[in-house]
């Protein structure tokens, strides 16, 4: 089983431009991502790099942001984008203004395009129709709201602050601000879920009609908070072959009420699909900014400091707040892009492998990949290479031919 959550800046003064012609990188305009790492208390499940909200760290932290995008505006303004992305974190902890004056700072730093796709992520308890009215007005174009689930029991197990009235309160006082791309967040494989109860919150999505829909599998990673609840609870995750069962009948549905399947934890209606995100499966260019963010621009590979401290002293040291870096060699990139690009409903296109990197995908891995294509876990029609259905609930077997 291995529906996977799929990955989610430059050092100061780095000239974007200079290294690649103008161009990031050779598949399309760059992504920009903002980390928030606030949050206002803190899932008993999730990794995420955060910290709990605090006004005076979050004003500390807010300045050193714009500093590193000041810095990075220097040299690059001609380089092309066309996707900001708010995570977290709750990016939904911060007012309206200081958005739209990271908004204008990032338009500062590159050639945001005009129509760029702005993406805030939001939590339901921070709505309001005031904050999101603002957000609006601040250029944020796109929310992705964070529900998880339309049933108290599972809101309650994984110690989120909303209820699921609120979330469905949410989504309305959204459509009601004049957001018309509004994509929601749920979680499958919870503790005690039953194929029922993933459809219950699946149905109530789809009543809603959000543009977007990403689901997860509950990944519990070690020493999460959760994994004590649950021993002390007495709660359990299915079988696997059970949440097998309500993924596929969750995307069932999904596509019974008209969302296109466009990525193993994603599907969309006609041309909503998340533009920022395709680049991370789509060999695209994005760079990173606050603490954590990682980038990945003109074979170059890099990750700002963790610490939010850390983070917040060296760039008011005027130094790079950067904590690895590194040049992607060619076969790196090359397996990246195999891996990654297995993820999308639609695969690899094999002839632009080919052009990219004069590489013949399937004379080279060809024999390790016949099996899964035997066992109808992939398919392989002319240059094109997907996965099936079965095959996304086994993809890590399937991409470990590349990583091997």
């Amino acid at each position: 089983m291995s529906v996977l959550r799929g990955t989610d800046a430059s050092p100061p003064g780095t000239d974007l431009g200079s290294r690649s012609g103008g161009q990031p990188d050779d598949r399309g305009p760059l992504g920009l991502y903002l980390h928030i790492p606030f949050c206002e208390a803190i899932c008993n499940y999730c990794n995420f790099n955060r910290g709990l909200f605090d006004v005076g760290l979050k004003r500390r932290y807010l300045h050193a942001l714009h500093q590193e995008l000041e810095r990075a505006s220097t040299a690059s303004r001609q380089v092309p984008a066309d996707s900001l992305f708010f995570g977290g974190g709750t990016p939904s902890v911060l007012d309206p203004d200081e958005v739209r004056a990271l908004v204008a700072h990032c338009r500062s730093a590159v050639n945001l395009a005009p129509e760029a796709e702005i993406t805030l992520e939001v939590n339901p308890e921070t709505v309001s129709p005031a904050r999101l009215d603002g957000y609006r007005e601040s250029g944020v174009n796109r929310l992705s709201l964070g529900v998880q689930s339309f049933r108290d029991e599972d809101l309650s197990r994984l110690g989120r602050l909303h209820t699921a009235a609120r979330a469905i309160e949410a989504f309305q006082v959204a459509r009601a601000a004049g957001f018309d791309d509004i994509s929601i967040d749920l979680m499958v494989w919870l503790p005690e879920q039953t194929v029922e109860a993933w459809l219950e919150s699946v149905e109530t999505l789809v009543g809603l009609e959000p543009d977007h829909v990403s689901f997860y599998l509950l990944e519990l990673y070690p020493n999460a908070p959760l994994k004590d609840e649950m021993a002390r609870g007495g709660w359990a995750q299915a079988p696997q072959d059970r949440a097998a069962d309500m993924y596929q009948v969750g995307v069932d549905r999904l596509a019974a009420a008209g969302y296109e399947q466009y990525e193993i934890s994603n599907a969309a209606h006609a041309g909503r699909r998340s533009r920022h995100n395709l680049k991370y499966w789509s060999d695209g260019a994005w760079v990173g900014f606050g603490c954590g963010a990682h980038s990945t621009c003109a074979g170059e590979r890099w990750q700002n400091v963790s610490g939010i401290g850390d983070y917040i002293d060296l760039v008011d040291e005027g130094r790079a707040p950067v904590g690895n870096h590194r040049r992607l060699s060619r076969e790196e990139r090359l397996t990246d892009t195999m891996f990654l690009g297995l993820r999308l409903s639609d695969g690899i296109d094999m002839a632009a492998v080919r052009r990219q990197y004069g590489v013949d995908v399937w004379s080279r891995w060809g024999p390790e990949l016949a099996p899964f294509v035997e066992s109808g876990l992939l398919v392989r029609q002319s240059d094109r290479l997907r996965l099936t259905r079965s095959g996304m609930l086994l993809s890590n077997e399937v991409m470990q031919v590349f990583v091997s």
